[in-house]
């Protein structure tokens, strides 16, 4: 149960993993929602985990909880996600960088990076909104 944090969703909970949800997990948050979703995922012993925009709308806590355990996944396995938020990819082992259909670079992120390309752009990019700010500072 501690997959994607999932223990602490259920601890909440008035009747801990029995407790109804509701149809399609309506009582829970999106978020949630995503992490019981990815946890259940995990578990499987498939040989391919293929992960479609999982962090896409999340806040941070729920990203963190999910990005944490497909980094921790037990599981001998090729793990394939998609993503366009660059934190759910920092430990990929290899990455393919697709525009318009059509893979444009691919290595790993300390190759893409130092190649300068597209991918570097786009890391640069990402990394510069990590630090704004909603109003500017005063003096």
């Amino acid at each position: 149960m501690a997959l994607a944090r999932v223990d602490e969703i259920i601890e909440r909970l008035p009747d801990a993993e029995q407790s109804r949800v509701g149809e399609a997990g309506t009582a829970l948050s999106g978020g949630e929602r995503q992490r019981v979703s990815i946890a259940r995922a995990l578990i499987k012993p498939a040989p391919v985990l293929l992960i479609d925009e999982a962090t896409s709308a999340l806040d941070t806590e729920n990203e963190t909880a999910i990005t944490e355990a497909i980094g921790n996944d037990p599981r001998l396995r090729t793990r394939v996600m998609i993503a366009h938020r660059l934190s759910a990819i920092r430990n990929a082992d290899h990455v393919l960088f697709i525009d318009d259909g059509r893979i444009v670079e691919q290595g790993s992120i300390t190759e893409l990076s130092a190649l300068g390309g597209r991918f570097a752009e786009f890391w640069r990019q990402q990394e510069s909104t990590t630090g704004w700010r909603i109003a500017a500072a005063t003096n």
